[in-house]
C-alpha cells in the first residue's frame, strides 16, 4: 500500500472514530487541552499566536480565540485559492464566511510577517509519537509552516494520536503535540 493510500485508509478511521465521541465530550476535552495550551510557557510569552477556528470535529477554539484576542495577536488562517493566507482576528464581528470551506475567517489584508509569529496551534487529522502530523490531505499547512520558525504545536483528541502515522518528506514535523 502506497503513503497516499494508508493516509486515505487512516483519515477515513479517525473520522469514523470523531463521530462516535459526543460533542460534549470533545467540548470538555477541548477545554483541558486549551488550558494546557494556557500553560505553555511559549504560550505565555507570545504576542503573536497562530491559531484556527475550529470545526465541530477538531479541538475546540473559539473561546480560547475570544479569551486571548484583546491579548496577543491572534491569527487565523484564510484560504485563497489553494494558497492558506493569515489574517488578524479582530472579534466576531469581523468574521465572514470562507469561499473554499465555509469555515470564518477575518476579513481584512493578510498578515505576512511570519517571522513574526512566537506560536502556532495547528489542527490535524493524525498525529504519532514522534510528533508527526496529518491534515486533510490539501497539504495548506504544510506549504506554510516550512516559512516559519515558530513553536508549532499540534492540538488534538487522544484518539487522534497513534504510535506511528504514514508520513513522506513534505509533511512537517510539530515541536509539540497536545491531547486528551
Amino acid at each position: 500500500m502506497s503513503i497516499a493510500e494508508e493516509k486515505k485508509a487512516l483519515r477515513k478511521h479517525i473520522a469514523a472514530l470523531k463521530k462516535t465521541a459526543g460533542v460534549d465530550d470533545k467540548k470538555h476535552w477541548s477545554h483541558e487541552i486549551m488550558e494546557q495550551v494556557e500553560q505553555l510557557t511559549e504560550f505565555q510569552e507570545a504576542s503573536t499566536v497562530l491559531a484556527y477556528w475550529s470545526m465541530d470535529d477538531e479541538v475546540f477554539t473559539h473561546d480560547f480565540i475570544r479569551k486571548w484576542y484583546r491579548f496577543k495577536t491572534i491569527l487565523l488562517p484564510s484560504v485563497l485559492g489553494d494558497e492558506m493566507i493569515l489574517k488578524i482576528y479582530h472579534g466576531d464581528d469581523n468574521l465572514k464566511e470562507g469561499d473554499r470551506f465555509g469555515i470564518p475567517e477575518p476579513e481584512g489584508f493578510a498578515f505576512t510577517d511570519y517571522q513574526a509569529i512566537d506560536i502556532m496551534l495547528i489542527p490535524g487529522v493524525a498525529f504519532d509519537e514522534n510528533n508527526n502530523r496529518m491534515g486533510r490531505g490539501k497539504a495548506f499547512y504544510d506549504k506554510f509552516l516550512c516559512q516559519t520558525h515558530a513553536f508549532k504545536t499540534g492540538l488534538a483528541f487522544a484518539f487522534q494520536v497513534l504510535p506511528a502515522i504514514p508520513v513522506d518528506e513534505f509533511d512537517i514535523k510539530m515541536d509539540l503535540v497536545l491531547y486528551k
